[in-house]
Order: structure tokens, then sequence, then C-alpha cells
């Protein structure tokens, strides 16, 4: 199993050259295997750059969404209590971006 930030989800879903061979070759493999982790966040950050006109998914973002989290081996991962808390409690000086917060505590709990 492996989750992906934000980017990384949309790079992959588009078939984008910026994810590497071996990282694409690490998300085949978990997909057809445990799956492929979304955060829950996910959903909200891409929403966001849209909106905001920092990310163009070639259709309307609600329609994209609904298709890419249908893709085979795709996981959305809850954003649960102990995931939030602990996005507040990152170590060292990890910067305020609250989706990569919740993105890194949610892979610490999984």
């Amino acid at each position: 199993m492996i989750l992906l930030d934000t980017h990384a989800f949309v790079w992959t879903v588009g078939g984008d050259r910026r994810l590497g061979p071996r990282a694409r070759a690490a998300v085949e493999e978990a997909g057809s295997g445990k799956g492929v982790l979304v955060s829950a966040i996910t959903p909200w950050e891409i929403a966001l750059l849209v909106a905001k006109g920092r990310l163009q998914l070639g259709r309307e973002v609600g329609v994209w969404l609904e298709t890419a989290l249908a893709l085979p081996g795709i996981v959305l991962a809850p954003v649960e209590p102990a995931i939030a808390v602990d996005s507040t409690r990152l170590p060292g000086d990890f910067h305020a971006d609250p989706a990569d917060r919740l993105i890194v505590a949610t892979s610490r709990h999984r």
C-alpha cells in the first residue's frame, strides 16, 4: 500500500511524466495489491488549486474527482481524529500547509 500526495495523485491519474518511472512502478504495484491510498483532504486540495487557477484538469473538478477516485485500486483514506491531532504534532520544523500535514499524518498512521 502506498499513500500519494496531491500532486502525485493528479500526475498518476493524468499519466503525467513528472511522476518518474520508479514512482509510477511503485504506484502500479500498490494498485494491484492492497491499494493506492489518497487522503480525504486531497479532493479538497485539488478543488482549491483549480479554484485558484493553479491546476487545470481538462474537465469540471467534481467530475474529475469522481472519476479519479473510482479508478481500480484507489482507496480514500479518512481523516480520523487521531490523524487530525497528529498533524499538529509533526516532528521538526514541518511547514504549515494543512493538506500536507494531514497527508503526512495519514502516512504515519498506516
